[in-house]
């Protein structure tokens, strides 16, 4: 395994099974990168570690059933179901505050973190942000 791979999966540990904000902290450059479909772009590690915060406090006990891993050169990438339920507030990108949903929610997704030094210089995720928020009951009923 190498340096890529082993950040990713530590990344993913601090997300899920063992939410911790300081460890993700410690994964991202200082002015690292990242882009999100619900976010757009987040530029340093500051603004990357309280998206993490938002969606750590969302779904708090949340899981990642890993289906496919690939690492390549200094790239790891992930596809996977982010799974658990909606108990904690939910940040809206306008910077409105939902109430917790109590909705169970399973979210097929991909990450691509290029690592550089030990830290993830460059992160993309990718999910279906309308299946997101159906699941958690937050989309009209008619169709639009």
């Amino acid at each position: 395994m190498g340096e890529a791979r082993e950040v990713m999966d530590r990344l993913t540990d601090a997300v899920t099974t063992h939410a911790d904000l300081k460890v993700i902290g410690e994964l991202y450059a200082e002015d690292a990168v990242a882009f999100t479909p619900d976010e757009g772009e987040l530029r340093g590690r500051d603004s990357i570690v309280e998206y993490w915060r938002a969606m750590t406090e969302a779904v708090p006990e949340a899981t990642f059933q890993s289906l496919h891993s690939y690492e390549v050169g200094d790239t790891a990438i992930d596809e996977g179901i982010f799974s658990g339920r909606n108990t904690g507030p939910l940040e809206l990108p306008n910077g409105e505050t939902l109430p917790p949903t109590q909705k169970e929610i399973r979210i097929r997704g991909v990450d691509i973190a290029t690592v550089r030094d030990g830290r993830i210089v460059d992160y993309r995720l990718y999910f279906d942000e309308m299946d997101f928020l159906g699941q958690l009951g937050l989309l009209p009923d008619e169709p639009f």
